[in-house]
C-alpha cells in the first residue's frame, strides 16, 4: 500500500456544518442501522464528533488500486485514539475508525509495517498484534497470540471503547452483504437498496 496525505482520510464538505449518513453498530451483531447527524466542518473537512459518540471511519484498499473511502460510524464509545485492522470481511482491506485523521493515519502506518494486524493507537502508545500471513494469521505461539489480543482490547477499553468486541465489530463494518449500511473502499453502501450512496445528505 503505498503512502498517502492524511487528507485523504477526510469527508469534504462546504460551509460550517454538514449533514451525514452515519453507519450505526450494535454491540454483539453484524447489521447495522443507519442514522443522520448534523456535524461541524473546519477547513472543509467534516469533524467527528466524540461527544455523540461520532466517529470517523475509512476503508483503504490494499491490492494496489489506491482507493481510499471514509464516511462516520456510532456506537464504538472510543474518546481518544483509533483502531485499524487488516481484517475486514470478505475483501480484507485496511479498515480504521477513529477520533482524528493523524492518529488513523499513524493506525494504518503501523499496520502497513507490522505486515498487518490488528492495532490501537493514542496519542503517546499504541498496542499491536501482528497478523504476518496475509495481514489475517499469525505463525506465533497460540498463547502468546492470545494474551496479545487481550492486551489489545483492554487497551482499547481504555481508549473509551464499550463494545465487547470492537475488532470483530470493525472487520464487518466493510462486508457488503448484511443490513443495513456498510462501508468498503468504494465507498458508503447501502445494503437494503443495494446501491452506493453519498455520506453527505444533500
Amino acid at each position: 500500500m503505498p503512502d498517502f496525505p492524511v487528507e485523504r482520510l477526510d469527508v469534504r464538505a462546504e460551509g460550517d456544518e454538514a449533514t451525514v449518513r452515519v453507519i450505526d453498530v450494535l454491540d454483539g451483531q453484524l447489521i447495522t442501522e443507519e442514522s443522520i447527524a448534523t456535524l461541524e466542518v473546519e477547513d472543509g473537512a467534516v469533524q467527528a464528533d466524540t461527544s455523540s459518540d461520532i466517529l470517523r471511519v475509512s476503508v483503504l484498499d490494499r491490492y494496489g488500486r489506491g482507493n481510499i473511502s471514509s464516511g462516520f460510524v456510532h456506537g464504538f464509545g472510543l474518546q481518544e485514539g483509533a483502531i485499524a485492522s487488516t481484517v475486514a470481511h470478505d475483501s480484507h482491506n485496511l479498515i480504521v475508525v477513529g477520533v482524528d485523521p493523524e492518529l488513523m493515519k499513524r493506525a494504518v502506518d503501523i499496520l502497513k509495517k507490522a505486515g498487518g494486524g490488528l492495532v490501537a493507537v493514542a496519542e503517546d502508545d499504541h498496542r499491536v498484534l501482528q497478523l504476518p500471513v496475509a495481514g489475517l494469521m499469525s505463525d506465533g505461539d497460540v498463547f502468546e497470540v492470545a494474551d496479545g489480543f487481550e492486551n489489545l482490547n483492554t487497551f482499547t477499553e481504555q481508549l473509551g471503547s464499550r463494545l465487547s468486541a470492537p475488532f470483530m465489530t470493525m472487520s464487518f463494518l466493510s462486508l457488503l452483504v448484511i443490513p443495513r449500511l456498510k462501508i468498503g473502499d468504494r465507498g458508503l453502501f447501502d445494503v437494503e437498496k443495494f446501491e452506493f450512496v453519498d455520506v453527505l445528505v444533500s
